[in-house]
């Protein structure tokens, strides 16, 4: 009879434990469940902050260009911006690989100090950019090689007139640039994104870089 007891007891003592942690094991299966239901390759990993006691995420957003149609006055407008979008094309890939190696020789002769060693350095730059562009810009037509000059001050940061005074000195930087003018160019052009041909340089550009065009 006393052994009855014990095992009636023994058996109310785990049902009431039982009970008890009923609930902790209830929501380990719900988040068990939770976890098979939405698999955590369904989610993403984000930062996040403290602010306030509360967990905030951190969420980088990707930048939105936005633009406004072209509204083109007439058929010579959109003449103008249709040669001007092929030539972007055709010219921008050398404007970067260009102002890609213009950077790399001006870390370069920022850590030269002997005027004779500079002196080398530049010849070897100006020969290496001859190696590198000098057939294929032989092709280029002078309205293409115009807005090269445009787009090589966009990603340098340097007109060519600039360029060529660095590599070959004022002199032949001036007489360069007399020979431009002749075909109606200047060496000296900046870009200015808020001039009208520039704004259309510009709107090519973004076309190219995602692949629109």
């Amino acid at each position: 009879m006393n052994c009855n007891c014990l095992d009636v007891r023994f058996y109310l003592l785990r049902f009431a434990l039982a009970l008890q942690f009923l609930p902790l094991f209830a929501q380990a299966q719900q988040s068990a469940a939770n976890d098979i239901l939405v698999p955590l390759e369904k989610g993403f990993r984000c930062r996040a902050e403290v602010i306030n006691g509360d967990t905030v995420p951190v969420v980088d957003l990707y930048a939105v260009d936005v633009e406004t149609q072209f509204v083109f006055r007439n058929p010579k407008h959109y003449e103008q911006w249709t040669r001007i979008k092929y030539n972007v094309k055709k010219v921008y890939p050398y404007a970067i690989l260009a102002a890609a190696k213009l950077k790399e020789y001006d870390k370069a002769l920022a850590s030269i100090t002997d005027p004779r060693l500079k002196k080398a350095f530049l010849k070897t730059c100006e020969k290496d950019l001859r190696h590198e562009f000098e057939d294929e810009l032989k092709s280029l037509s002078v309205s293409q090689g115009k807005v090269l000059m445009k787009l090589i001050d966009r990603e340098s940061g340097k007109t060519t007139y600039e360029i060529v005074k660095q590599l070959r000195g004022s002199f032949q930087a001036v007489m360069w640039n007399a020979l431009a003018s002749l075909f109606g160019n200047n060496m000296k052009c900046e870009y200015d994104a808020a001039s009208t041909e520039d704004v259309f340089i510009e709107r090519a550009v973004k076309l190219v870089e995602r692949g629109d065009f």
